[in-house]
């Protein structure tokens, strides 16, 4: 395998992105000056120097100094700690924030869970959200599913519904999932803010 079929299979790796495609990333690089490759190599590494996944939401955050593990949402007083709102991956959560219709906290779930799949726990963070639901530090009134409308989606929906019931019962959690402002199909991570807001308004 040459230097041009190595590059594509990694571009392969990324969300939506299939073989053609990642050729056409790699004849773009091609194209481009060495200062720019540099620059875009240089870029990625700070990526992972200047950022950091929060241990309680497991999102991605910019870390002001090197020893900060809590995110700046998560911390932050004027969150509302009272609501938990469980999504598939960052992208999502981009959107939920950017609609400013929400102002409680987030937990990245890592993934959707397939529908033909027996091994689900080592594909999304169930266990890390059942030991954030029963920590002492949080009192969670609500906890809102806020997963794509597909069948992978529903069904992680009801996954993560059938993990945490007993938590949930035990300490008076209302679980609640998005309403049907998103249409059938419709991938979070780019539903837009009217859209959202209803979705979040008409919950069940």
């Amino acid at each position: 395998m040459d230097i041009i079929d190595k590059l594509a299979e990694i571009f392969k790796e990324f969300p939506g992105i299939g073989e053609r495609q990642a050729k056409r990333f790699v004849y773009f690089l091609m194209s481009r000056t060495p200062a720019y490759n540099e620059n875009l190599s240089s870029l990625i590494k700070e990526l992972k120097l200047e950022t950091s996944q929060c241990r309680e939401c497991f999102r991605f955050f910019l870390v002001k100094n090197s020893n900060e593990s809590i995110c700046d949402i998560c911390q932050n007083q004027n969150t509302d700690h009272s609501i938990l709102m469980v999504v598939e991956k960052d992208s999502d959560f981009e959107s939920v924030r950017k609609s400013r219709t929400y102002n409680g906290k987030y937990f990245i779930l890592g993934a959707l869970v397939p529908v033909v799949e027996k091994i689900t726990k080592s594909r999304v963070r169930i266990e890390e959200l059942k030991k954030l639901i029963s920590s002492p530090k949080t009192v969670f009134g609500e906890i809102i599913l806020a997963f794509s409308l597909s069948p992978q989606g529903d069904h992680t929906d009801q996954y993560v519904r059938e993990q945490i019931k007993d938590l949930a019962d035990k300490q008076g959690v209302k679980v609640s999932s998005l309403g049907r402002g998103l249409s059938t199909g419709t991938e979070l991570e780019y539903s837009d803010n009217d859209t959202l807001k209803n979705a979040l308004k008409n919950r069940r």
